[in-house]
């Protein structure tokens, strides 16, 4: 269970620094007005997304190992919502591959403004999860 516990932890750290770095490199994106930056934020976004959702891929296997290991955490509500996040964060991840792909078409439309508050979506998720997972109020 600990080793399981481990490297969910290791790969839910994965996922998150791609989830701070990316909406980062988008602002960066929106803001360029050369085409060679534009190409070259392009690619840095598709590489770190694809390390990300490895990240995220891998963060859920062992969260989904660790609830089969342990089944009795279903029956806990702090965990319910954790997952309700968790499932958030999935949609987060998928809105970041759908700006990834507007940005790299040359079709977005949001501000480097945007992109800035957009950035901080994950960190309350974090803490929420992370409260949620360490203190297990209810």
């Amino acid at each position: 269970m600990l080793w399981l516990k481990a490297f969910h932890v290791v790969f839910v750290v994965t996922w998150f620094a791609g989830l701070f770095y990316l909406p980062r490199l988008f602002v960066y994106h929106a803001a360029a007005s050369e085409e060679l930056l534009r190409a070259r934020f392009a690619v840095m976004e598709r590489r770190l997304f694809a390390i990300m959702s490895i990240g995220a891929a891998l963060a859920a296997g062992f969260g989904i190992a660790l609830i089969v290991s342990a089944p009795q955490y279903l029956h806990f509500a702090w965990l319910h919502v954790k997952l309700v996040l968790v499932a958030m964060l999935v949609l987060y991840h998928l809105w970041c591959w759908r700006l990834l792909r507007e940005l790299g078409a040359g079709t977005d439309r949001h501000s480097p403004r945007w992109y800035r508050l957009f950035n901080e979506v994950p960190s309350v998720l974090l803490i929420a999860i992370v409260v949620l997972a360490v203190v297990k109020p209810f």
